[in-house]
């Protein structure tokens, strides 16, 4: 695990979460979700201030939780958000282009937290030891 990928896609997550939740037009716009005056109507304020919440807060997961099974649970999380993203605004946004666009951004953002998963680098895991696996009690006895 790349610690330091993971808290610094955790850090931009959370940080442009805090934007979206004070501007919902910086996510508006470019998904299409504005009126024919580029403007952001109330409702869909409303709707977007949620989901950049749970950026905001998903992403301060992954800067604060402690390294270990905290920090994976945070990132795995964030992945399902992000793949989540992919999904469901790959078939809900009006126009092609911008749901081509949410799902390749979307894919991006998790697509990273997978490599740091994956990653070996500063602080990473020792090996043999993945999301899952159980120390072996032969090699503990020692």
């Amino acid at each position: 695990m790349n610690v330091g990928l993971l808290r610094a896609v955790g850090a931009a997550t959370a940080v442009y979460g805090v934007a979206v939740a004070a501007l919902p037009g910086l996510l508006a716009r470019p998904s299409g979700l504005v009126n024919d005056e580029r403007r952001t109507e109330r409702a869909t304020r409303t709707a977007l201030r949620p989901l950049a919440w749970r950026d905001a807060a998903s992403g301060l997961a992954m800067v604060l939780a402690p390294e270990g099974p905290a920090l994976r649970t945070a990132v795995y999380l964030r992945i399902a958000a992000d793949f989540g993203d992919a999904v469901l605004l790959g078939v809900t946004l009006p126009h092609r282009d911008r749901r081509v666009k949410a799902v390749v951004v979307s894919v991006g953002w998790g697509a990273l937290s997978v490599a740091g998963l994956l990653a070996g680098g500063p602080s990473a895991e020792r090996p043999g030891r993945g999301p899952f696996s159980r120390p072996c009690p032969a090699a503990t006895e020692r």
